[in-house]
Protein backbone atom coordinates (compact mmCIF):
# COMPACT_ATOMS: atom_id res chain seq x y z
CA UNK A 1 0.00 0.00 0.00
CA UNK A 2 1.26 3.60 -0.72
CA UNK A 3 0.53 4.55 3.04
CA UNK A 4 3.23 1.91 3.68
CA UNK A 5 5.89 2.58 1.63
CA UNK A 6 9.58 3.48 2.98
CA UNK A 7 10.88 6.87 3.84
CA UNK A 8 14.57 7.53 2.82
CA UNK A 9 16.22 6.91 6.27
CA UNK A 10 14.31 3.78 6.62
CA UNK A 11 14.56 2.51 2.56
CA UNK A 12 18.98 2.80 3.11
CA UNK A 13 18.44 1.02 6.32
CA UNK A 14 16.70 -2.01 3.90
CA UNK A 15 18.63 -1.74 1.23
CA UNK A 16 22.03 -1.78 2.91
CA UNK A 17 20.51 -5.49 4.79
CA UNK A 18 19.93 -6.44 0.70
CA UNK A 19 23.05 -5.43 -0.52
CA UNK A 20 26.03 -7.08 2.24
CA UNK A 21 25.56 -4.14 4.82
CA UNK A 22 26.90 -1.35 2.76
CA UNK A 23 24.92 1.92 3.53
CA UNK A 24 24.23 4.43 0.82
CA UNK A 25 24.37 7.02 3.46
CA UNK A 26 27.76 6.53 4.06
CA UNK A 27 28.61 6.41 0.11
CA UNK A 28 30.69 8.78 -1.73
CA UNK A 29 28.51 11.71 -2.98
CA UNK A 30 28.08 10.88 -6.65
CA UNK A 31 27.06 7.21 -5.05
CA UNK A 32 24.39 8.45 -2.32
CA UNK A 33 22.78 10.81 -4.90
CA UNK A 34 22.53 8.21 -7.83
CA UNK A 35 21.10 6.02 -5.12
CA UNK A 36 18.71 8.65 -3.76
CA UNK A 37 18.11 9.57 -7.44
CA UNK A 38 16.98 6.02 -7.69
CA UNK A 39 15.02 6.38 -4.44
CA UNK A 40 12.75 9.41 -5.49
CA UNK A 41 11.59 7.78 -8.96
CA UNK A 42 11.16 4.54 -7.17
CA UNK A 43 8.63 6.25 -4.82
CA UNK A 44 6.61 7.90 -7.69
CA UNK A 45 6.16 4.46 -9.38
CA UNK A 46 5.13 2.97 -6.37
CA UNK A 47 2.46 5.65 -5.60
CA UNK A 48 1.79 4.67 -9.45
CA UNK A 49 1.11 0.89 -8.44
CA UNK A 50 4.20 0.11 -10.80
CA UNK A 51 5.58 -3.47 -9.93
CA UNK A 52 9.54 -3.55 -10.03
CA UNK A 53 9.26 -6.52 -12.50
CA UNK A 54 7.66 -4.50 -14.58
CA UNK A 55 10.16 -1.79 -14.56
CA UNK A 56 13.03 -4.54 -15.06
CA UNK A 57 11.08 -5.56 -18.17
CA UNK A 58 11.59 -1.63 -19.46
CA UNK A 59 15.00 -2.23 -18.43
CA UNK A 60 15.64 -5.40 -21.06
CA UNK A 61 13.41 -3.65 -23.47
CA UNK A 62 15.63 -0.61 -23.49
CA UNK A 63 18.84 -3.36 -23.24
CA UNK A 64 17.80 -4.98 -26.66
CA UNK A 65 17.39 -1.36 -28.02
CA UNK A 66 21.24 -0.24 -28.19
CA UNK A 67 22.38 -3.08 -30.79
CA UNK A 68 19.11 -2.39 -32.76
CA UNK A 69 20.06 1.27 -32.78
CA UNK A 70 23.77 1.35 -32.44
CA UNK A 71 24.35 0.32 -36.70
CA UNK A 72 22.44 3.30 -37.46
CA UNK A 73 24.93 5.42 -39.38
CA UNK A 74 26.18 8.89 -38.32
CA UNK A 75 23.82 8.99 -35.03
CA UNK A 76 23.99 4.72 -33.96
CA UNK A 77 26.34 4.99 -31.11
CA UNK A 78 24.57 8.16 -29.49
CA UNK A 79 21.34 6.57 -29.68
CA UNK A 80 23.03 3.28 -28.08
CA UNK A 81 24.58 4.92 -25.83
CA UNK A 82 21.06 7.21 -24.44
CA UNK A 83 19.45 3.41 -24.32
CA UNK A 84 22.26 2.13 -22.45
CA UNK A 85 22.04 5.09 -19.96
CA UNK A 86 18.11 4.83 -19.59
CA UNK A 87 18.61 0.87 -19.28
CA UNK A 88 20.84 1.60 -16.37
CA UNK A 89 18.44 3.56 -14.49
CA UNK A 90 15.76 1.01 -15.42
CA UNK A 91 18.12 -0.87 -13.27
CA UNK A 92 18.55 1.03 -9.97
CA UNK A 93 14.93 1.62 -10.08
CA UNK A 94 13.45 -1.98 -10.09
CA UNK A 95 15.63 -2.53 -7.14
CA UNK A 96 14.08 0.63 -5.25
CA UNK A 97 11.00 0.14 -6.40
CA UNK A 98 10.85 -3.49 -4.81
CA UNK A 99 12.24 -2.08 -1.63
CA UNK A 100 10.08 1.11 -1.48
CA UNK A 101 7.02 -0.51 -1.53
CA UNK A 102 8.02 -3.58 0.68
CA UNK A 103 8.14 -6.21 -2.01
CA UNK A 104 11.62 -7.52 -2.41
CA UNK A 105 11.53 -11.21 -3.05
CA UNK A 106 14.31 -13.63 -3.40
CA UNK A 107 12.69 -14.34 -6.96
CA UNK A 108 12.81 -10.75 -8.17
CA UNK A 109 16.33 -10.86 -7.22
CA UNK A 110 16.97 -13.49 -9.70
CA UNK A 111 14.76 -11.99 -12.41
CA UNK A 112 17.25 -8.91 -11.99
CA UNK A 113 20.25 -10.56 -12.21
CA UNK A 114 18.96 -12.81 -15.53
CA UNK A 115 17.87 -8.86 -16.46
CA UNK A 116 21.70 -7.21 -16.01
CA UNK A 117 23.23 -10.92 -17.49
CA UNK A 118 21.14 -10.06 -20.75
CA UNK A 119 21.37 -6.14 -20.74
CA UNK A 120 25.13 -6.75 -20.52
CA UNK A 121 25.00 -9.50 -23.46
CA UNK A 122 23.21 -6.68 -25.80
CA UNK A 123 25.38 -3.83 -24.74
CA UNK A 124 28.46 -6.30 -26.08
CA UNK A 125 26.45 -7.32 -29.35
CA UNK A 126 26.44 -3.38 -30.00
CA UNK A 127 30.34 -3.30 -29.20
CA UNK A 128 30.76 -6.04 -31.56
CA UNK A 129 28.69 -4.03 -34.60
CA UNK A 130 30.14 -0.82 -34.24
CA UNK A 131 33.47 -3.00 -35.07
CA UNK A 132 35.02 -4.30 -31.51
CA UNK A 133 35.98 -7.38 -32.26
CA UNK A 134 33.82 -10.75 -31.78
CA UNK A 135 36.21 -12.59 -29.54
CA UNK A 136 36.92 -9.74 -27.26
CA UNK A 137 33.62 -8.81 -26.68
CA UNK A 138 32.85 -12.17 -26.01
CA UNK A 139 35.91 -12.23 -23.25
CA UNK A 140 34.22 -9.40 -21.84
CA UNK A 141 30.82 -10.71 -21.43
CA UNK A 142 32.33 -14.05 -19.93
CA UNK A 143 34.52 -12.22 -17.42
CA UNK A 144 31.51 -10.09 -15.98
CA UNK A 145 29.57 -13.59 -16.00
CA UNK A 146 31.97 -15.28 -14.00
CA UNK A 147 32.32 -12.49 -11.53
CA UNK A 148 28.98 -12.43 -10.92
CA UNK A 149 29.27 -16.17 -10.79
CA UNK A 150 31.83 -16.65 -8.13
CA UNK A 151 30.34 -13.91 -5.89
CA UNK A 152 27.10 -16.18 -6.30
CA UNK A 153 28.70 -19.46 -5.22
CA UNK A 154 30.79 -17.82 -2.72
CA UNK A 155 28.23 -16.72 -0.86
CA UNK A 156 26.13 -20.18 -0.82
CA UNK A 157 29.05 -21.65 0.45
CA UNK A 158 28.98 -19.47 3.39
CA UNK A 159 30.46 -16.01 2.49
CA UNK A 160 28.48 -13.63 4.77
CA UNK A 161 28.92 -10.15 2.59
CA UNK A 162 29.83 -9.65 -0.67
CA UNK A 163 33.30 -10.17 -0.85
CA UNK A 164 34.90 -6.54 -2.14
CA UNK A 165 33.56 -3.92 -4.38
CA UNK A 166 35.70 -4.35 -7.32
CA UNK A 167 36.58 -2.58 -10.15
CA UNK A 168 34.66 -4.67 -12.27
CA UNK A 169 30.89 -4.25 -10.56
CA UNK A 170 28.38 -3.41 -12.81
CA UNK A 171 28.28 -0.04 -12.61
CA UNK A 172 31.71 0.11 -14.50
CA UNK A 173 30.20 -2.15 -17.05
CA UNK A 174 27.60 0.57 -17.50
CA UNK A 175 29.49 3.62 -17.28
CA UNK A 176 32.30 1.95 -19.78
CA UNK A 177 29.39 0.61 -21.99
CA UNK A 178 27.76 4.34 -21.84
CA UNK A 179 31.58 6.03 -22.77
CA UNK A 180 32.29 3.94 -25.00
CA UNK A 181 29.42 4.11 -27.20
CA UNK A 182 29.41 8.34 -26.71
CA UNK A 183 33.54 8.48 -27.54
CA UNK A 184 33.06 6.37 -30.58
CA UNK A 185 30.13 8.28 -32.01
CA UNK A 186 32.54 11.36 -31.35
CA UNK A 187 35.18 9.47 -33.31
CA UNK A 188 33.06 8.24 -36.39
CA UNK A 189 32.06 12.30 -36.77
CA UNK A 190 35.72 12.69 -37.64
CA UNK A 191 36.23 9.71 -39.80
CA UNK A 192 33.36 6.33 -39.86
CA UNK A 193 36.98 4.35 -39.63
CA UNK A 194 38.07 5.64 -36.24
CA UNK A 195 34.30 4.20 -34.58
CA UNK A 196 35.63 0.49 -34.98
CA UNK A 197 39.15 1.60 -33.60
CA UNK A 198 37.51 3.66 -30.72
CA UNK A 199 35.02 0.77 -28.97
CA UNK A 200 37.52 -1.56 -29.97
CA UNK A 201 40.13 0.35 -26.93
CA UNK A 202 36.34 0.62 -24.95
CA UNK A 203 35.83 -3.32 -25.28
CA UNK A 204 39.80 -3.91 -24.16
CA UNK A 205 38.92 -1.72 -21.12
CA UNK A 206 35.84 -3.67 -20.20
CA UNK A 207 38.09 -6.58 -20.33
CA UNK A 208 40.72 -5.49 -17.74
CA UNK A 209 38.38 -3.89 -15.52
CA UNK A 210 36.79 -7.21 -15.39
CA UNK A 211 39.94 -9.47 -15.16
CA UNK A 212 41.21 -6.93 -12.63
CA UNK A 213 37.88 -7.39 -10.59
CA UNK A 214 37.82 -10.99 -10.54
CA UNK A 215 41.18 -11.00 -9.35
CA UNK A 216 40.00 -8.63 -6.37
CA UNK A 217 37.33 -10.89 -5.87
CA UNK A 218 38.84 -13.96 -6.12
CA UNK A 219 41.33 -12.94 -3.40
CA UNK A 220 38.31 -11.85 -1.51
CA UNK A 221 36.24 -14.72 -1.17
CA UNK A 222 39.62 -16.80 -0.16
CA UNK A 223 40.13 -15.09 2.85
CA UNK A 224 36.61 -14.74 4.27
CA UNK A 225 36.28 -18.73 3.02
CA UNK A 226 39.37 -19.67 5.02
CA UNK A 227 37.89 -17.42 8.18
CA UNK A 228 35.00 -18.14 8.31
CA UNK A 229 33.77 -20.99 11.16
Amino acid sequence: MVGTQLKWDEYATAWARLHGGFDPRSAAPVVRAWLRFAYHVGYVLGRLRVGPTAVTVVGVLLCVCVPVFAVRPEDGPFLGALFVLLAGVADSVDGAVAVVTGRSTRLGYVYDSVADRLGEAAWLVAFWLVGAPGALAAAAGALSWLHEYVRARAVSAGMREIGAVTVGERPTRVLVALGGLLVAGLAGLIDPDLAAGTITMATAVWVLLAGFGLGQLLAAVRRALLEAP
